[in-house]
Parts: structure tokens; C-alpha cells; sequence
């Protein structure tokens, strides 16, 4: 059996290692980890939970205390890129964790959160820095970031940033990298498009694999309920009554949708929180807080924001709707069942989304088990709890905090922001208007002339 002390890693990862209580490899860590010692390039191909970060992350550690350097002013040795907030602030933690007995710097910059201390945190140079796409670029754009001596350049979960639209952003971050760098690529899928992007990425890598493409976790008892869309929400109550739930993340497509489970959750006296894009980072950091302590057991979320959620000890994840994309079914059911524990995925379908269904079978080769409604299900849709209110501004639940004082100032100027003028009107002067607003300052004369004969002609 392979353990860590196999590897000849440095002997302070060994030791965080060891507090970590952490001795056996998992595969991706044990196919990874020693061509990444060599400097091989790397992609990987790996679903959530099986220790990718890890086994990029160890020997790239290795590396940066193998050969020790100062980091430049506004530079980075290592630069990981992620495609949500909670995903980079995890593998930061992660970073931390393993470089905790060295003295290695790691730092985290995304959007959401003020830039300015960011930018203070860069000015001496940092030795790992993980990011999410757009703040990185906007950190380059005002000169406080340079890329010029990136020595390792990760970048994980590959086929989200596609799928987020991030593919202009990788080709001009990877512009400013240079050319003698090591690449890891990180992947749970890999299609044809993927495979493109780490063609552009990578030069001679060694590709890992531990799981077949776009298949499910086998730890995962997998079942499906046929209901009506209006119904789901009964559905929900019951299954939450009726299963022995330690934590649940429940899935829906849209934020809207999001807010409204978690609203009538709320009306049937369960509690829930819910993480998506429309939520300050400060919210999303809470309930992801709430949902580790063990405050609340339901998350319900949106499959971007949750594609950063790594909590132990999820046992049930609940497709309140079923993805349109096989590969983020992959994704969502992929948050139980880690570490090696059993996991249970419910999926609620409706009319309209079993052509949905039918692909993700199809990709994943699998088959979820049909799990009936309860007998007295049509008694549970009648004697529904209504949902509690959403807030009074229903726009601004989990806004940026200045965005909801603009769109509360629009409401008291007429609908244009404070500090906006409108169109000066014309002829409004001379026309009689009562009501118009006075003039704050007269002529010091009272006649239009009265400045003639004020200066003297010289000569």
C-alpha cells in the first residue's frame, strides 16, 4: 500500500500531513503526484471529492520549498485559477493547511469583496495565489499584478469555467503567463471542447484518470420521484420529514428559485439558507458557515455557486430540478458519497424535464431507482404551508449593499439613481410655471446693464 511518506516529499509537508491525520493516497493522488514532481505537466481528469486539490497542491508545495525564493513585488510563483469564490477560498485553506510548518505566503482575490486590500496584499509578492478569472484581470488592468514569473499555473474544474463562459479570459491570462511555466489542468468531464482548451494549456503532459468520463460516484444510492412542477414543494416537505437527512444541499436551476424553496421551507417551520450569485460574499460565506457547524441542514443552491462546496458529511443531495446538462447532474450528486462514505441522491422530475433525465441515463449509464409518491401525498399538497413574504424589496435580498441603496434612491428621484440630473427642460424659465424650483442666487443689479460705465477706459 502506497502511503505519503512514499512520495519524498519535504519533510514539513510530511508533517502537516501527519496532523492532518492523513496517511493513505487516494488513486488521483497516487497517479499525480510523482510525474508532478518531475515537472511534468499534468491533466487530470477527476470528479469532486476524490483529492485532486491535494494532489496538486502537494507537489507544488514541494517545488516552491525545493527551490525558495523571495516572490517579486506584485508577483506570484504559483497561480491557481477556480471559477467561484468558494471554490478558491477552499483551495487556499487547503494550501494553508499543507504549508502550514513552512513559511510560504498564499492568498485568495475574487470578486465580491473590496479590491483595495487585495491590491495591499499583492505589493510584496506572494508565493501562491489562487483566483477566480475576472478579479485577477481586473487586479492585472490596474497595474497591481504581473504574471511574469508564474513558475506552476493551475487550473481547475476546466470544464466550469467553460460552461461559465470564461474562455476569452483563459487565452488572455494565458498571454501574460511565460513560456516556461508547468500547467496542470484539472477536469471532472472531458469533451471535445475541454480537451481543445488543455491542448492550448499544456505541452507533453501525462493524463490521469480515475473515474470513466461523466459517470456517477457508485457510493451513491441514486432515486427518482415523477411529479407534477407545482407539487415539488410537498414533495420536499415530505422527503425532508421522512429521511434521515445529517446535511442536504438541494438543487434548483435558478436563484429565484433558490430563494423561493427556502421560503416555503421557511412557512413549514424548516430551516434553510440559500448560496447563488445573488448574494453578497459576506451571505454566502455565512451560510456555508452554517451549513459546516451544523446550524442548518439544508443548503439549497444553484449549480454554479455550489460547484464550490466541499462540507464532509453531506448525506443527501435533492435535484429540487433536474440540470439540462448531463455533466452538471455529475456535479451536483458529486457533493455526497466523499471520502469514501454512502451517499443518497433523490431527483424530483417533472413532465417537461424527462428528456432531461434520459441524457443524464444515457451519459452516465446509470439509472436511478423510482421511489413513489407518499399515499397520502395529494392530503399533503392541499394542507401546503403557505410560504413566509419575501422581503419588502424583493429585488434586493442578498444584493450588493450599494446597489440597494441606488435602487432605493431611484424609487425616491423619480427612477434615476441620486446624484443623477435629469434633462434640463426647455423654456422652463419665462414660461410661468408655478412650482418650478426659484433660482438660489440673484444679480447683484437689478438691471441688465448696470455694470456699464464700470470700466475706464484707458488711452
Amino acid at each position: 500500500m502506497t502511503t505519503f511518506n512514499d512520495f519524498g516529499l519535504h519533510a514539513d509537508i510530511n508533517r502537516a500531513l501527519a496532523a492532518k491525520d492523513y496517511t493513505v493516497p487516494t488513486p488521483i493522488q497516487v497517479q499525480a503526484i510523482p510525474p508532478l514532481m518531475k515537472g511534468r505537466d499534468l491533466c487530470g481528469i477527476a470528479q469532486t471529492g476524490t483529492g485532486k486539490t491535494a494532489g496538486f497542491s502537494l507537489p507544488s508545495i514541494h517545488h516552491l520549498l525545493t527551490y525558495p525564493h523571495r516572490p517579486t513585488p506584485r508577483g506570484c510563483r504559483m497561480l491557481v485559477l477556480a471559477p467561484t469564490r468558494e471554490l478558491a477560498a477552499q483551495i487556499a485553506q487547503s494550501c494553508r493547511d499543507y504549508g502550514r510548518f513552512t513559511k510560504l505566503s498564499v492568498s485568495t482575490v475574487f470578486g465580491g469583496v473590496p479590491i483595495n486590500k487585495q491590491i495591499r496584499d499583492l505589493s510584496g509578492g506572494i508565493d501562491i495565489l489562487v483566483a477566480t478569472p475576472g478579479r485577477l484581470l481586473d487586479l492585472i488592468d490596474q497595474r497591481a499584478l504581473r504574471l511574469d514569473d508564474v513558475e506552476i499555473f493551475v487550473l481547475d474544474e476546466a470544464d466550469q469555467m467553460m460552461d461559465m463562459g470564461f474562455i476569452h479570459s483563459l487565452r488572455r491570462i494565458a498571454k501574460l503567463l511565460p513560456s516556461r511555466r508547468q500547467n496542470l489542468f484539472f477536469s471532472a468531464t472531458m469533451p471535445k471542447e475541454i480537451a481543445h482548451l488543455a491542448e492550448q494549456f499544456l505541452e507533453d503532459p501525462v493524463t490521469v484518470s480515475v473515474t470513466p468520463q461523466a459517470t456517477t460516484v457508485e457510493k451513491i444510492r441514486q432515486f427518482a420521484t415523477f411529479v407534477e412542477q407545482k407539487e415539488k414543494q410537498a414533495l420536499l416537505h415530505s422527503v425532508v420529514a421522512s429521511e434521515d437527512i445529517d446535511r442536504a444541499l438541494i438543487f434548483t436551476r435558478t436563484k429565484h428559485g433558490a430563494d423561493r424553496v427556502v421560503r416555503h421551507l421557511a412557512g413549514a417551520g424548516i430551516k434553510a439558507m440559500a448560496i447563488h450569485g445573488n448574494k453578497s460574499q459576506s451571505q454566502r460565506t455565512h451560510a456555508l458557515q452554517a451549513f459546516r457547524s451544523g446550524d442548518i441542514k439544508l443548503l439549497v443552491a444553484t449549480d454554479i455557486a455550489a460547484r464550490g462546496i466541499d462540507v464532509s458529511g453531506v448525506s443527501h443531495v435533492i435535484n429540487f430540478e433536474i440540470p439540462n446538462v448531463p455533466e452538471q447532474y455529475v456535479h451536483r450528486i458529486g457533493r455526497t458519497a466523499r471520502a469514501g462514505a454512502e451517499g443518497k441522491a433523490i431527483s424530483f422530475i417533472a413532465p417537461d424535464e424527462r428528456p432531461y433525465m434520459r441524457d443524464i441515463e444515457r451519459v452516465t449509464r446509470s439509472k436511478s431507482e423510482p421511489m413513489p409518491l407518499p399515499e397520502n401525498f395529494n392530503e399533503m399538497v392541499r394542507n401546503l404551508p403557505k410560504p413566509v413574504a419575501p422581503p419588502r424589496d424583493t429585488g434586493s435580498q442578498g444584493r450588493d449593499p450599494n446597489r440597494q441603496r441606488q435602487d432605493a434612491n431611484r424609487g425616491r428621484n423619480g427612477g434615476k439613481p441620486q446624484g443623477e440630473r435629469g434633462p434640463r427642460r426647455e423654456g422652463a424659465a419665462g414660461e410661468g410655471a408655478e412650482g418650478q424650483r426659484k433660482r438660489r442666487f440673484r444679480p447683484r443689479n437689478k438691471s441688465v446693464g448696470a455694470h456699464k460705465g464700470a470700466v475706464t477706459r484707458v488711452g
